[in-house]
Parts: C-alpha cells; structure tokens; sequence
C-alpha cells in the first residue's frame, strides 16, 4: 500500500490541501489589508464572496480526505481510479470557488477604496501542484493495473 508510488504522490496532495486551508487565498490592500480565505468572512462582502469562502473551506478538506481514502483502495484499482478522477473535480472547485470569491471581494473593495491591489496567497500556490500529483498517481495506478493485468496472463 504506502510502497506503491501513487501512494506518495496521493499523500502529497492531501497535505497540500489540508495545509492550504491554513494560509489565505488572496490579500487585498485597500487602504488596510483583507485577506480571503477558507472560512474567512468580509463583511458586507455578499453572498458570493461568503459562498466562495465556504466552499473553499469545504472543499479543500474534502479533497485531502478523499486523496487519503484514495490509498487505502490499493487492491481495487478501478475505484482507485474513480476517486482520482473526483480529486481532480474537488480541485478544479475549490480553484474556481476561491477565484470567483476573490474576483467578487475585488469588485466589493472597489466600491470602498478608490486603489484596490491584490496579490494571490499561499493558499493559491499550495493547491496549484495537486492535479500533477493526481496525474501522477493516476499514471502509477494504470502502471499497477498493466503489471497486474500481465501477471494473469501467465
């Protein structure tokens, strides 16, 4: 199970998305600073930037538990696979979650502050390298399955 490479690869993505809840998606500086995040409420943000929050704070936890659930499916590569493929989807929206909530807390900043920057955060740079550890992994499954496959031919 943890000597399989895919292994390693699945544990690297879990705690990227684990640790990407800890650091903010976006800082803002608009007068005073504003950082967004998971679970990071702006006041009199909206509903879409408070959305994009929530999600982000859902998804990202929900991605590294089924990347950790992921290893444990060893002896059943098929549904390996099938959770690979949802890690790809709970990645792609967490990122839109987080970039929609950044592009509306903008547009909210705007309204207050004549001169509104942004920089995007740790917690952006940290989930960008999951879908490479999940194509990885995904490669090292199908690896397992040709082995395999190989192996009941004889």
């Amino acid at each position: 199970m943890l000597s399989r490479i895919q292994s390693l690869y699945l544990l690297l993505a879990a705690l990227l998305a684990f640790g990407s809840m800890t650091m903010p998606f976006w800082t803002f500086t608009a007068g005073h600073i504003v950082l967004f995040g998971d679970f990071m409420d702006v006041q009199g943000a909206g509903i879409v930037v408070t959305t994009g929050s929530i999600a982000g704070g859902v998804l990202s936890p929900l991605t590294g538990v089924v990347s950790l659930a992921t290893i444990f499916q060893f002896k059943n590569r098929k549904v390996q696979q099938k959770l690979i493929t949802l890690c790809f989807a709970l990645f792609a929206a967490d990122l839109v979650a987080g970039l929609a909530g950044g592009h509306f807390l903008k547009l909210y900043l705007e309204t207050q502050s004549a001169s509104v920057s942004f920089i995007p955060g740790g917690g952006m740079f940290m989930i960008l390298p999951e879908p490479v550890l999940f194509w990885l992994a995904s490669l090292g499954v199908k690896k397992d399955e040709k082995i395999a496959t190989a192996y009941k031919r004889l």
